[in-house]
């Protein structure tokens, strides 16, 4: 009997266990077809191949049960088939298969999966020079502040890197105030208890900031779509390409609740040390939050009108007031509402939080303000060197609508150390 016979007359039998109910047959015959190469489309032909995944198929759509599905799996990856064929014939996507993989508490790592690509990748540029500083400098170069000038004044453009890998702990209040803020997290699918945390943007500094932050975690997957915009402030495009970036995380890896009502949110905070709100209030506004100078210096917590998030403000109004004693004031506009500090209100928060702030340039403002309250920089100089943070306004900026490039150019998956 040739090889052809041979995987005919196995499907044949595999499916009279499947229909007689016989799951451990059918697992045994699917055994049996892959170590014959009756799943290999160079030696049987694609007629085969098909009727080999759609027993696979079957089998996995009549068995519904955890274990069972979890051991079939367990058979694919053993018997050496790689997760592309396991997709193709269970007809799952690849991030649902994963999840199911992280449930079962499965390793199928391929020959060269993404993340392993990026890690090995890395690991080969750090051989040659690249590290998160020079990621860093070529993010600022290519928004247009020089990180020399910034230096020259005592002031680290890349010090929003520094703590950066304490994240790794999701236990850190600073997830929990980023969770209030930007950071979206979806339950996955039918597999109770997985969530996704993911980060999305379309301007150049967070396409690098958000991916560098969720890598203290794991190493993130990117999602690329067009999005149309309708702002008077971008008036000179009508789509912009948006970046996402999202880990997995397995059950009880996320130590927070996905929702806080506002008094459950009040009780938290009032629990955290001086230190914990810090960080707290960093991530809040490393998502939704603004740091600006206009005769004066400005930090202000943004919400959307009439939404959820509306209360966190009242709520850290009041927190903020007690325990560090500034004083903030509640604005209304015409999409959103903003808790606002203004002048040495602003100043004593900024010292409180600016060690926690990781946005790149949230945190390159804050210590530039900081500087100037101090008298190490005078007018002169933070006018020269705030203008390099501005964004312009109504009019093309690199700063906006520009994550794609700056992530290719930043990136270490791209970076060749040379003008494009």
């Amino acid at each position: 009997m040739n090889r052809l016979d041979t995987c005919r007359s196995l499907v044949e039998e595999a499916m009279r266990c499947l229909e007689n109910g016989d799951k451990e047959c059918v697992m045994r015959k699917i055994e049996e077809l892959i170590k014959a190469d009756c799943h290999n489309g160079y030696a049987v032909g694609s007629e085969i191949v098909s009727r080999v995944r759609e027993l696979v198929h079957e089998l996995w759509l009549r068995n519904k049960d955890h274990g069972f599905r979890c051991g079939l799996l367990t058979l694919l990856r053993d018997l050496g088939l790689t997760k592309r064929w396991a997709r193709d014939a269970l007809r799952v996507g690849g991030r649902k298969l994963d999840r199911w993989l992280i449930k079962c508490g499965i390793n199928w790592e391929g020959k060269a999966t993404r993340g392993n690509l990026v890690k090995e990748i890395e690991g080969l540029l750090r051989r040659l020079g690249w590290d998160e500083v020079k990621m860093c400098e070529e993010m600022w170069r290519l928004v247009g502040v020089d990180v020399d000038e910034f230096r020259r004044h005592g002031i680290e453009p890349c010090a929003w890197l520094e703590g950066l890998e304490s994240l790794h702990d999701l236990r850190r209040p600073y997830w929990l105030g980023l969770r209030a803020s930007d950071l979206v997290i979806r339950y996955n699918g039918e597999i109770n208890g997985e969530i996704e945390l993911a980060l999305g943007t379309t301007n150049s500094v967070d396409a690098v900031f958000f991916p560098t932050l969720l890598k203290t975690v794991k190493t993130p997957s990117p999602k690329i779509w067009l999005k149309r915009i309708a702002s008077p402030m971008v008036k000179y495009i009508l789509r912009s390409i948006v970046l996402s970036f999202y880990v997995d995380l397995g059950p009880n890896e996320w130590p927070w609740p996905i929702e806080l009502s506002a008094d459950e949110l009040k009780r938290v905070l009032d629990g955290f040390t001086d230190e914990e709100l810090s960080m707290f209030l960093a991530g809040e506004i490393d998502g939704d939050g603004v740091v600006w100078y206009n005769d004066g210096a400005f930090v202000a917590i943004t919400a959307c009108k009439n939404c959820p998030k509306r209360a966190i403000l009242d709520i850290l109004k009041e927190v903020v007031a007690k325990r560090f004693g500034a004083i903030g004031k509640i604005k209304s506009y015409e999409t959103a509402d903003a808790l606002v500090f203004h002048d040495y209100n602003a100043i004593k928060l900024l010292k409180h939080i600016v060690k926690y702030m990781h946005h790149p340039l949230r945190r390159l403002r804050a210590e530039l303000i900081l500087a100037y309250y101090e008298g190490r920089v005078d007018d002169e100089e933070l006018e020269s060197l705030y203008n390099m943070t501005k964004y312009k306004q109504g009019a093309p900026d690199v700063k906006r609508n520009n994550a794609l490039e700056a992530t290719t150019q930043a990136a270490p998956q791209t970076h060749t150390h040379g003008d494009a």
